[in-house]
């Protein structure tokens, strides 16, 4: 894990002390009232006050994952990335480090770097040429009769960022939660040996999906609906998040195939000293996480409809395809699935109460050539259409989570991950209002 960036110098307002008194006390109750097993009350689905709650207790003060190392492969790279109310410029430095940035103007507040990616010197406003250096500083402000205009104090506001074996996340808390070092620590040694800074960018797709963020995320963290995901199990065994005593009779054959291939992907990380236990954290810690390795269906090698590999290239020092997929949960916004031949990143970036953009990175070796190692369209077909599914599902859930019908329903026992990210969610709000 590299070193995070210098702590903001600036005093940051809260979002949810402009609620009304009245709105922060309902807010409380609803969180106090919360009932472990049961998904959550409409409102924390639907209303813009707990959207603006949210964007404060979650996403103003826990580590939000924003890129990969691959989009800012040289200095002076940089992404925007928007979540909420924030707006962030993602800046790789010219000794290698990365930095964040508020992309708001210090003069009146324009977006000082419009685009969604590119590479830039120094930083200029394209309103009134407002120039900034890389790391934030005003340089230049001058306009006719301005002669001795004072600069000091006037530079871009500033952003905890940190970069962990390829993976950049960001933080706008003044003070950002200790324990991610930690976790870092932790999930380094799965991802290492993939090597993301020789990784490059094959595609990245943006997708709008009309529903709340935490509703994305609790789509995420289950395999009960994979069924209707047809291209995933081709390769994803459809089992995931079962036990012995809870498989269903139609995947026992998929069951017992799937520990087949466990045996044998344990015998092949044995062999190269490769991680692949289950560590989990889901809710027991402010970062929360779950890290393993996991096998692959058919060949066992990638996301294809047989499960063979979809790049000729091997990422870093791996040395075999057949590795199955590491696969990686971050509490709030992120998951991974990192692959012998390919990596995907996924963010989910909310917009408002009801929209959440989620932005899927598919990475390759930075000597992969397409069309020679790779078809991209190959290569992306199973989560570009695991992707539109899933946004069917959320705004399903949206739909019904507006109706008066509405009323918190039971998770299963193969959802037990929705549960926890539903039991973090609720301790980190319920502290940040403590």
């Amino acid at each position: 894990m590299t070193a995070t960036s210098p702590a903001p110098t600036w005093t940051r307002k809260r979002l949810d002390a402009a609620l009304p008194l009245a709105e922060r006390e309902r807010i409380g109750s609803l969180l106090e009232d919360r009932r472990p097993g049961l998904s959550l009350e409409a409102p924390f689905y639907t209303d813009p006050s707990i959207f603006t709650a949210d964007m404060e207790g979650i996403f103003g003060s826990h580590w939000v994952f924003a890129a990969s190392a691959a989009e800012l492969p040289e200095p002076g790279d940089y992404v925007t990335v928007e979540f909420g109310p924030y707006a962030l410029i993602v800046l790789r430095a010219d000794d290698g480090s990365v930095s964040a940035l508020h992309n708001v103007c210090r003069h009146r507040g324009a977006r000082v770097l419009p685009e969604k990616a590119g590479s830039t010197g120094n930083i200029v406003c394209p309103y009134h040429s407002w120039t900034y250096a890389p790391t934030g500083e005003l340089l230049h402000a001058s306009a006719p009769g301005e002669t001795d205009f004072d600069t000091a104090g006037l530079g871009l506001r500033t952003v905890h960022a940190t970069e962990v074996a390829g993976l950049i996340f960001v933080c706008m808390a003044p003070e950002p939660p200790e324990d991610f070092a930690e976790v870092a620590g932790i999930i380094e040694p799965y991802l290492a040996p993939h090597e993301l800074g020789k990784t490059k960018v094959a595609f990245q797709q943006d997708l709008i999906e009309e529903g709340n963020w935490k509703l994305v995320m609790e789509n995420n963290r289950e395999c009960y609906h994979c069924d209707g995901h047809p291209e995933l199990a081709c390769s994803l065994f459809p089992t995931w998040g079962l036990t012995d005593e809870i498989v269903p009779k139609h995947l026992e054959a998929v069951w017992d195939r799937n520990l087949d291939a466990e045996r044998s992907l344990r015998e092949r990380c044995d062999r190269y000293n490769l991680p692949y236990a289950v560590r989990e954290e889901l809710d027991t810690r402010v970062a929360g996480y779950r890290i393993s390795r996991e096998p692959l269906d058919g060949d066992g090698e990638s996301f294809s409809a047989n499960g063979h590999r979809l790049s000729k290239k091997l990422l870093g020092d791996l040395p075999d395809f057949r590795l199955g997929r590491c696969s990686l949960h971050l509490q709030p916004n992120s998951w991974f699935h990192l692959l012998s031949d390919h990596v995907i990143t996924f963010a989910a970036f909310p917009v408002d109460a009801g929209r959440t953009l989620v932005r899927t990175t598919w990475l390759v070796a930075d000597d992969a050539v397409e069309g020679v190692d790779y078809d991209l369209e190959t290569l992306t077909h199973t989560w570009k259409q695991t992707n539109v599914q899933d946004r069917t599902f959320v705004e399903l859930c949206q739909k019904g989570v507006d109706s008066p019908a509405y009323e918190p329903g039971p998770y299963m026992k193969s959802e037990y991950q929705v549960e926890a990210f539903i039991s973090w969610y609720v301790a980190r709000m319920r502290d940040h209002q403590a």
